[in-house]
């Protein structure tokens, strides 16, 4: 298997951990959204970027970033509906100097 290339992201959630309030955290599953998942949608929805702009601010390629994002998309899907926690941790990101 090839090494992943880096991404770079803005910066690191100020927040790791999002779960729902109606069970203690202890109780529940969790999802793992990686750091570049979470830049990948800050880019695309919050920021409003098209694909081949927000790959070009990670330096990566388009269809790795669609790659990136759908996965995302996916868990947090997945958080929503059956009632799980967020927790945003690991990936092969580096963090934009600016």
């Amino acid at each position: 298997m090839r090494p992943k290339k880096i991404r770079w992201i803005k910066c690191k959630p100020l927040e790791r951990c999002f779960s729902p309030l109606c069970r203690p955290l202890s109780k529940l599953e969790s999802v793992y959204l990686t750091f570049d998942e979470f830049e990948a949608i800050r880019l695309a929805c919050l920021e409003g970027l098209k694909q081949v702009d927000a790959a070009k601010r990670m330096k990566i390629s388009r269809p790795t970033f669609s790659r990136i994002e759908t996965s995302a998309h996916k868990k947090i899907a997945d958080a929503l509906v059956n009632v799980k926690a967020i927790r945003i941790e690991g990936g092969c990101c580096k963090i934009i100097r600016r």
